[in-house]
Parts: C-alpha cells; sequence; structure tokens
C-alpha cells in the first residue's frame, strides 16, 4: 500500500459526507493542579484553572470528520437544558446543521474529567439511559429518512445509553438497502458497537470493537494471533457483517475482511498521554476513508495513523487532515 494512495484519499475527505447517528455526550474538562491531599479523606485536592466543554460521544465523531476535512450531519439526543443547547451552539460552531439533534425528555449526557499535572484525578458522569420515548425515536427515524441518501456512508456511534437500539438499526437497514437498491452504490455502515447491542448490528458493513468488547462479542479470551483471529471470526459470522477491525491499544489493530487471513496493523503512536476519544477518531477516520472511495485496508491504515496521533495529545482531541497527511509522509521516511 503506497503512502502516494493513501496521501490521495485524504484529499478526497473534502469531498465526503457521513451520517453520525448515536448516544451524544458533552465531555467536561476541568483542569487544574494537584499539591497537596485533602485532610477530610485520602485524596488530592484540585485546584481548578481552566474548564473546557467539548463534543463528545457520536458528537465526536463528528467533531473528528469535520476537523479532517470532511462534511456531515449528527443524529442523536440532547436535552432541554444548558449542556443540551451548548451541544447545539458546539455542531453550530462546526458550520455543521443541527437538525438531527432530536430534544427529549431526559437529560443531555456529561461526562466530567478532574484533570491535574495532565493526569485524570477522577470521573463522573451525569446521564439517564434507557430507549428514547416513541415520539423521539420516531424524530430520530424521520430525519434518517428524510437524508441517509445524501451521504457517502453512515456511522452508528454506539455509547449504550439508549439511542442505538433493535427499532433504530431495523429501519436503519432497510432505509439503507433501499438507496442501495436504487441508486447502486455502496453506501457503507461503520459501527463502533457496544457488546449489550450486538444483536443489532446484523448485516453491518465493518464493527470496530476494542480488544476488550471482542473478547465480549465472541465470548472468548483473546490473548495470542490464534484466538484472535477465532475472535474476529466468531464476530464477522454471528453478525454477517463484511469486516471485522479490532482496535488493540499499543499492540495497534487487526482486521478480519471477508475469508481473507487476519491483517495485523502495527500501531503508529509515538507517546501515548492520553485515550480519551481515540476510538471516536478510529472510527471517524475509517467512515470517512470508505466514504472517499478507500478500500477496507486503506481506510484501516488511515484509521491507524489518526489514532497514532490522538493519543499523544491530552483531553478529547481531534486529527486535522494537515497532521495525518504529515505523519502518512513521516511514516514513509
Amino acid at each position: 500500500m503506497s503512502t502516494q494512495v493513501l496521501l490521495d484519499a485524504v484529499s478526497r475527505f473534502s469531498k465526503a459526507r457521513v451520517l453520525v447517528i448515536g448516544d451524544v455526550i458533552v465531555d467536561h474538562f476541568l483542569w487544574g493542579t494537584a499539591t497537596r491531599i485533602s485532610p477530610e479523606a485520602p485524596v488530592p485536592v484540585v485546584n481548578v484553572q481552566r474548564e473546557d466543554l467539548l463534543l463528545g460521544g457520536s458528537a465526536n465523531v463528528l467533531r473528528n470528520i469535520v476537523t479532517l476535512g470532511g462534511g456531515g450531519a449528527l443524529c442523536g439526543m440532547i436535552g432541554n437544558d444548558p449542556m443540551g443547547r451548548k451541544t447545539v451552539s458546539l455542531v453550530e460552531e462546526l458550520g455543521v446543521s443541527t437538525e438531527g439533534l432530536v430534544v427529549g425528555q431526559r437529560p443531555t449526557t456529561v461526562k466530567t474529567r478532574v484533570v491535574a499535572q495532565g493526569q485524570q484525578v477522577v470521573r463522573f458522569d451525569r446521564e439517564q439511559t434507557g430507549p428514547p420515548s416513541r415520539h423521539s425515536l420516531d424524530a430520530l427515524l424521520c430525519y434518517i429518512e428524510a437524508h441517509v441518501h445524501t451521504f457517502d456512508a453512515v456511522m452508528v456511534s454506539d455509547y449504550a445509553k439508549g439511542v442505538v437500539s433493535e427499532q433504530l438499526m431495523i429501519r436503519l437497514h432497510q432505509l439503507l438497502h433501499a438507496v442501495r437498491s436504487r441508486e447502486k452504490r455502496p453506501l457503507p455502515l461503520i459501527v463502533d458497537p457496544k457488546p449489550s447491542n450486538f444483536h443489532c448490528f446484523v448485516g453491518a458493513t465493518v464493527i470496530t470493537p476494542n480488544h476488550h468488547e471482542a473478547m465480549q462479542m465472541s465470548g472468548m479470551r483473546i490473548d495470542d494471533q490464534r484466538s484472535l483471529l477465532a475472535a474476529a471470526r466468531q464476530i464477522r459470522d454471528d453478525i454477517g457483517c463484511d469486516a471485522v477491525l479490532i482496535t488493540r491499544g499499543e499492540a495497534g489493530m487487526a482486521l478480519l475482511q471477508g475469508d481473507d487471513d487476519l491483517v495485523t496493523i502495527p500501531t503508529m503512536a509515538k507517546e501515548v498521554y492520553d485515550v480519551t476519544g481515540a476510538g471516536d477518531t478510529v472510527a471517524a477516520t475509517l467512515a470517512l476513508g470508505l466514504a472517499a472511495g478507500c478500500s477496507m485496508g486503506e481506510a484501516a491504515v488511515l484509521a491507524n495513523h489518526a489514532a497514532g496521533i490522538v493519543v499523544g495529545k491530552i483531553g478529547t482531541a481531534c486529527v486535522s487532515a494537515a497532521e495525518l497527511q504529515d505523519a502518512l509522509i513521516k511514516g514513509d521516511a
């Protein structure tokens, strides 16, 4: 696989559009310093110096897609609350329509991380999970039905908060089948899964579990190349997908496509500071690569390079097209 082929693929990102469906989250960061232990309990006292509110969950996948130069839209639920309104504002700042954001009856999911001296001290979540109301589900499906044909790929980002359900996935598959049949084009479906919803993803183009999720989905312990292959095959057979891409942290990635041999992709990370959002970067780059006409292998290599960049940053970070192209060139040096 030549570097020039990959560079050309990144240059096509600007013409690709991805619809991201899934659980919208606000990532709340409190940054500070900790120089003493509390007299009340054996915990550090953090002097907060900065606060950030960033798009997280499926919204961070969209943010990565836009930062990489692609186009897209977000379909998910927010609450009728300040964090929901902040989500709308942050999506608007990306230059993306907020039409697919459905205001539901439960609060916007917020993950708060306290970081001191570059290290995460604690994380606390504010959320209400479970399936959306009938009204909210209908609104989500109405948006998807009206717009899915305008995209080059569909990305489902599942954080097990409730948006991704069997009902939604059944209707999504029907709509994708209709567009593919009518327009005679692939329109790939990429799924970043949670094991609890495994049964919902039958027929996906590619599924991207991490190492732990792959063990849960396959019911197998993965501790060597042989068991890794067996687990990937089990997942492929169980949901009938075209490909399985298992992300493995410092061990890189493993790609099983159809009946081909398992392809291992070594990590490109030079230094790892923070893995927050790295899975979103992988999912976004893979989806954008497929939307831009890459082969599965090419898209996986691009995703691996992007992941190697983002783990070298602190917080819910993104990768730009220029950074990715620079990494490709340096990797070829």
